[in-house]
């Protein structure tokens, strides 16, 4: 995987971890307290760390089956 990709499946994860999140709290505290605040704080956390974790599963999942394509690109050989 390449540092484009990397980018772009970081920057997908964040953006879309960040809106929900931050809608979550405006609705939490719309609700529960009675104001229309969002917590930037924790939007911005949670943010970050499912943008890593997201990624990071991903290349996992990439580099898995490349190596089981060319496991398979071995076997053909052999036969």
């Amino acid at each position: 995987m390449n540092i484009k990709k990397l980018v772009v499946e970081f920057g997908t994860g964040f953006t879309i971890a960040l809106l929900t999140v931050a809608l979550v709290t405006f609705l939490w505290n719309l609700i529960g307290h009675g104001e229309s605040t969002i917590d930037w704080e924790t939007s911005f956390r949670f943010a970050v760390m499912f943008g890593i974790i997201l990624t990071w599963a991903k290349s996992r999942e990439i580099k898995e089956n490349l190596i089981i394509q060319k496991s398979k690109t071995t076997e053909r050989r052999k036969k």
